[in-house]
């Protein structure tokens, strides 16, 4: 009978990060960490409204022309044109050339979706590989849209350094042609980065196989503070790979603007350039419609709200200004708290090294920590992380980084150093 149809569907379980969050708000403790969601908070432990932003909202709200109404499918572009320029840079030749088709996206989560359902228009039958860690989501996001996913490696958990050289033999022997899936910077989960020199053989070797690449940039400004520096990778890839494939950005503004809930983000495809008898122009009008197609299909038309936020941050030069010292004060009390955590746990003569703490970079480190160790922090200290072993550095703070540090300390002495 249909009334029944529904009732052998099956229970899957919460989502991981958002169930520590459901945990932790049931614990009664005084002192409890949340060191589990990406998300920033100030040294109080509170949600950080950042001051460009305030400003931003201001003017929004003062506009007497300010209104509710729909945006293009496309999106905003008074959003999507400074976004692109702050990804490619102000020099850029993709963008002097005109080889960029950008549209405004949900977030980064959106933006990774909408590369996903185009990929799968376009090009089904090539493997997607995705970093060994990465982001849970990636893996849902592709296979959701019928795309098979491979991985690379890339955390060497005995040095608790880039696998490189598993990196580059998968590089080498992925089928020719295939999408790799690369974060821009502050890697999510291991806040590990290749450095300068890594990412230019990295890139390089993608090129030798033509294989193409999706950059997620998620935290461009959040992780060092300086938007140029942590486009590096974004730049120089689209510099090598120019005449070999496109590329497609995924943007988000969570982070670095503190957009979390507004979700405001950009999807960027950048062309390769074309033979003569291609018009540039069309290739971009075809890829564009499907674009739209997908947008209107599943949103009808992205959310305004954040958008004109971000829009504003980017285009007055004076928010600009202050975003940047925004950026700046965010990626300085993590770094500020990865030096006092490494500290405290040298201090206390934790068995082991503890310097990747502040050899990674960005909101998470991958602590090295075992899930029966994060169990133990959870049940006996009040201290909430993934069961991977990755905190994010944002929750931590002057008042409780001690009581994490002692609590690390507390779990690798009792479990003992062959756990880690």
């Amino acid at each position: 009978m249909s009334k029944t149809i529904f009732n052998n569907v099956a229970l899957l379980p919460p989502d991981a990060l958002f169930n520590i969050k459901q945990r932790m708000s049931q614990d009664s403790r005084k002192m409890k960490v949340d060191l589990g969601i990406g998300a920033y908070r100030d040294d109080s432990g509170k949600p950080w409204v950042l001051p460009s932003v305030r400003e931003a909202e201001k003017l929004i709200q003062e506009d007497p022309d300010y209104n509710h109404e729909y945006l293009n499918i496309t999106g905003l572009t008074s959003l999507t044109d400074p976004a692109a320029m702050v990804l490619l840079g102000q020099d850029s030749l993709a963008l002097k050339e005109g080889r960029t088709v950008s549209v405004q996206s949900l977030s980064g989560t959106g933006a990774l979706h909408m590369a996903a359902s185009f990929y799968s228009t376009t090009c089904k039958d090539k493997l997607v590989y995705l970093s060994d860690p990465t982001w849970a989501n990636h893996k849902s996001i592709f296979e959701g849209k019928g795309l098979k996913t491979a991985t690379y490696p890339y955390w060497n958990a005995a040095s608790k350094s880039l696998d490189l050289e598993g990196y580059l033999n998968a590089i080498k022997t992925a089928p020719q042609g295939s999408i790799f899936v690369l974060h821009a910077c502050a890697h999510n989960p291991t806040g590990l980065d290749p450095n300068e020199e890594q990412w230019a053989t990295i890139l390089k070797a993608i090129v030798e196989k033509e294989h193409m690449v999706l950059f997620d940039s998620a935290y461009q400004g959040f992780a060092s503070g300086n938007l140029n520096k942590d486009a590096f990778a974004v730049r120089l890839g689209l510099e090598l790979l120019a005449d070999v494939t496109p590329v497609i950005i995924c943007q988000s503004f969570a982070k670095n603007v503190g957009m979390y809930g507004e979700r405001a983000g950009c999807f960027h495809l950048v062309l390769p350039h074309q033979d003569e008898f291609v018009k540039m122009a069309d290739v971009k009008a075809a890829i564009q419609s499907q674009l739209a197609l997908i947008t209107r299909s599943e949103l009808s038309t992205p959310p305004a709200y954040g958008a004109k936020i971000v829009a504003q941050v980017l285009n007055k030069p004076e928010l600009t200004k202050q975003w940047h010292a925004d950026m700046v004060t965010m990626s300085s009390r993590i770094i500020k708290m990865r030096h006092l955590l490494r500290d405290a746990l040298v201090s206390l003569k934790t068995p082991g090294n503890w310097d990747h703490i502040v050899d990674q970079t960005g909101m998470f480190s991958y602590t090295g920590l075992s899930a029966e160790m994060v169990q133990r922090l959870e049940k006996e200290h009040a201290v909430y992380m993934a069961s991977s072993g990755r905190a994010s550095i944002a929750g931590l703070n002057s008042g409780n980084v001690e009581h994490v540090a002692k609590a690390i300390n507390e779990v690798v002495n009792y479990f003992g150093t062959s756990k880690l």
